[in-house]
């Protein structure tokens, strides 16, 4: 059973989120400030984190921090706040998913179900027909969801892991921000603009000597993305 942790200082929020996580199986933990869920994560092997941004002792972008020091698990933020700057904020500091109030909660639990498949596919060995995929001094190990570059361990959250692969599998090909998006999260992509450039950025800070001058992910400007073939 998947334990997924909810942060909320809205008990009625939190007690609602539980009870549709806990219809589809999950097993639900329960935190009501941004310290009280750090804490639960160092004692509890969780799957998934669902954290609320504004919230007393520790804020939720604070709190996504500190968990990011740690641990990749998928983290869904939650926000009344719904500007554009309020969402890349979240993505910025290592959120996977962003999710405004109020929300419907069905809409909640299919982000956690998908949020969880990439977790699960990133952590398990691969399937058969995995291999490794290397551009010059970047390596990614497919079957043990392993990233290098010129020797060195890179840790990626899943969804970039997944949009490296995307592109590193295929080596000079052009994809739009669209297919990016529609590729890795599988819905249509409606206001993708700003997530995934939120993503790519990440990506290009993790891999690149120097992000602004990359030699492996390329810009094609009015176009997409690439990675350079080796």
């Amino acid at each position: 059973m998947q334990t997924i942790l909810v942060c909320d200082d809205d008990k009625e929020i939190v007690e609602a989120i539980e009870i549709y996580l806990q219809q589809e199986g999950y097993h639900v933990l329960k935190a009501y400030d941004g310290e009280e869920a750090l804490l639960i994560l160092k004692e509890n092997e969780v799957h998934l984190l669902i954290m609320d941004v504004m919230m007393p002792k520790l804020d939720g972008i604070r709190a996504t921090l500190k968990v990011r020091e740690e641990s990749s698990i998928p983290i869904i933020i939650l926000s009344a706040k719904t500007e554009d700057s309020d969402k890349i904020l979240g993505l910025n500091v290592g959120a996977d998913d962003y999710l405004g109030k109020p929300f419907n909660p069905l809409e909640l639990v299919a982000r956690v179900k998908s949020q969880l498949r990439r977790y699960t596919q990133l952590g398990n060995a691969a399937e058969a027909g995995a291999s490794v995929y290397e551009v010059g001094g970047l390596s990614i190990n497919d079957e043990l969801k392993e990233v290098t570059v010129d020797g060195e361990i890179v840790k990626l959250t899943p969804i970039e892991y997944n949009i490296l692969l995307l592109l590193v599998k295929n080596q000079g090909k052009v994809y739009s921000i669209n297919q990016i998006y529609e590729s890795i999260w599988n819905e249509d992509a409606i206001g993708a603009d700003n997530t995934v450039a939120v993503h790519i950025r990440h990506i290009r800070e993790k891999i690149e000597i120097n992000p602004k001058e990359p030699r492996y992910l390329k810009v094609v400007w009015g176009v997409g993305y690439k990675i350079e073939k080796s």
